[in-house]
């Protein structure tokens, strides 16, 4: 009994290596294999061929736009000039993966539906995730801010600095003291972009009230007329406003600087230890407090003795 057990396993057995073995050596197979091959390297070379050949088209495309007349931000190019080779590419290496598989036989359909459907159950758990990839989109689209801009990132929030990375998700800002925020695209409401326009510095400085304002302004606008051949973040020669204040023995007066984006700062301090060296050199007196000492005592021993 046991033997005729074993024999019949082993029929059973050797049946099927031979099916196995039938299959794999049939005609039909090789002939699945050789064609479903020659498919998916044919849909490999020609999706390379398309993302390398489209990458290029749109490099020249941005080249030619920054060649143009018309003046175009270099950043703002150079962003959206990523943003489309990365968009070719996961269309193009998309569409060879559905083809890849249509080629295998397999039900693509299906699959995308499947998709669909795990993907909207994902987006209704991740509201917040896909509200920042599209609020990170519009911001590179838009040209809202980029990469190396200082700017100051709601107001609420005090998020002040140079921007160091911009994602579809979040986005990076150094502050001045080193401090980095990391601030997620979806909850950005509101942005000053510091680096867009000419800046100005605005030099506020005191002087005695006796001292001579025409001579002052001689002397000041004389110097200001040097700065633009020294310090090229100047765009202009800055302005002698004059008086801008008078309080008790002080009287202030103001100087008003355009220079390129945030560059103002520097400049100012360079123009405030230059006018206080000329007005010092030049014997006018700079303010500074005062205190009169009363000494009561010594008038009530006055007043005794008339």
């Amino acid at each position: 009994m046991t033997a005729d057990i074993v024999a019949n396993e082993t029929k059973e057995i050797i049946n099927i290596t031979e099916k196995v073995w039938g299959y794999l050596t049939s005609e039909e197979l090789w002939d699945y294999i050789i064609v479903a091959s020659i498919k998916i390297v044919a849909i490999m070379v020609f999706s390379y061929i398309i993302v390398f050949i489209g990458k290029r088209i749109i490099a020249r495309i941005f080249k030619l736009r920054m060649q143009s007349p018309l003046k175009y931000s270099e950043r703002r190019q150079k962003t959206l000039l990523k943003l489309a080779q990365s968009v070719l590419s996961y269309v193009v290496y998309f569409s060879a993966i559905v083809g890849i598989l249509s080629s295998l036989n397999i039900n693509v359909a299906g699959l995308l539906a499947g998709a669909g459907i795990a993907g909207l159950a994902i987006g209704f758990g991740a509201q917040s995730l896909v509200k920042d990839v599209i609020t990170g989109f519009f911001i590179i689209f838009e040209n809202q801010f980029g990469v190396g801009d200082f700017v100051r990132i709601n107001a609420s929030s005090s998020a002040e600095g140079t921007v160091t990375e911009i994602g579809l998700r979040t986005t990076k800002i150094v502050g001045f003291t080193g401090e980095v925020y990391i601030i997620p695209n979806g909850q950005i409401t509101d942005v000053v972009n510091f680096s867009i326009n000419n800046s100005k510095a605005v030099i506020d400085m005191q002087v005695g009230i006796e001292a001579n304002i025409e001579k002052i302004e001689k002397l000041i606008n004389e110097y200001l007329k040097t700065l633009p051949e020294k310090y090229e973040e100047l765009v202009s020669v800055p302005v002698f406003v004059g008086v801008q204040n008078v309080v008790g023995t002080e009287v202030t007066i103001r100087i008003v600087a355009e220079t390129k984006p945030q560059q103002h700062y520097g400049i100012a301090r360079i123009i405030r230890r230059d006018v206080k060296e000329i007005l010092e050199k030049n014997g006018i007196p700079m303010a500074y407090q005062k205190m009169m000492i009363y000494d009561l005592n010594r008038e009530s021993f006055r007043g005794d003795e008339e």
